[in-house]
């Protein structure tokens, strides 16, 4: 957290990365000013797609020292408006995972790649970004820390897994490569408290470093300020949650 006697000053832009597969895809960037070093964190945006709301998160971290990078999931689909894109992408059946997991590899890789980066990286997503997150850090390694918030689609019936989604993230729990954080609304629908259960069995049984956190009145996207979901205490103390969990792993 910034001192009142700091110098503030922040970049915040729209940036290309290479992706999977080669592709060139947008992301945006914040980092504050200065030689660093700095921790990065790698946001994972949710269904609703390349929002408002997760670019001004990629500031909030920012602001907080982190140099944050939030790729364009969606990219290839093609661009108009994030509803537009939002229900292209819908239609179409959500975007591969493998791909998904690319582009996040990439752009934890372009953070690394930053002269003022102190070499660790974290991985934070909500709602489907949560679910991308969890199948990340279970699939591919190099990772520091990880924040899953409320991720929907971690705990998959059998008949849910499609040539996309083909496989249930929680079946790669003994992959898990490095601690985690789960912040979960006990009224949530997707995922459910049972599902949240299920989620926290597995990780145990495996003796996995996680610590979930789950709010009572809160359902599914209560950090999300703009919307009826919103529920300020849950979502401020959510957020201390991951100022603190982030400051033990990536500082």
């Amino acid at each position: 957290m910034p001192r009142t006697d700091d110098y503030e000053g922040m970049l915040a832009e729209t940036i290309t990365i290479e992706g999977h597969g080669g592709d060139n895809i947008r992301a945006y960037y914040a980092r504050p000013l200065g030689a660093g070093p700095l921790p990065g964190v790698v946001l994972v945006h949710h269904a609703p797609g390349w929002d408002e709301w997760y670019k001004e998160a990629a500031r909030k971290f920012a602001y907080h020292g982190y140099a944050a990078i939030c790729p364009n999931l969606y990219e290839r689909v093609g661009h108009g408006t994030v509803q537009e894109v939002g229900v292209q992408v819908r239609e179409q059946g959500g975007v591969p995972d493998d791909q998904v997991v690319g582009d996040l590899v990439a752009a934890r890789d372009y953070l690394r790649a930053q002269p003022y980066q102190n070499g660790k990286v974290g991985l934070i997503g909500s709602c489907s970004g949560g679910r991308h997150t969890f199948l990340t850090v279970c699939r591919t390694d190099g990772w520091d820390a990880a924040v899953d918030q409320w991720g929907g689609g971690v705990v998959m019936a059998q008949s849910d897994l499609t040539e996309k989604r083909p496989v249930a993230p929680i079946d790669l729990t003994a992959d898990l490569s490095c601690p985690l954080l789960g912040i979960f609304g006990n009224e949530d629908r997707s995922p459910t408290a049972e599902q949240v259960d299920q989620h926290e069995a597995e990780l145990k049984r495996l003796g996995k470093n996680y610590e979930f956190h789950r709010y009572d009145d809160a359902g599914h996207g209560f950090f999300y300020h703009h919307l009826p979901m919103y529920r300020q205490a849950q979502a401020v103390d959510g957020w201390e949650k991951i100022w603190d969990f982030f400051g033990r792993y990536l500082s």
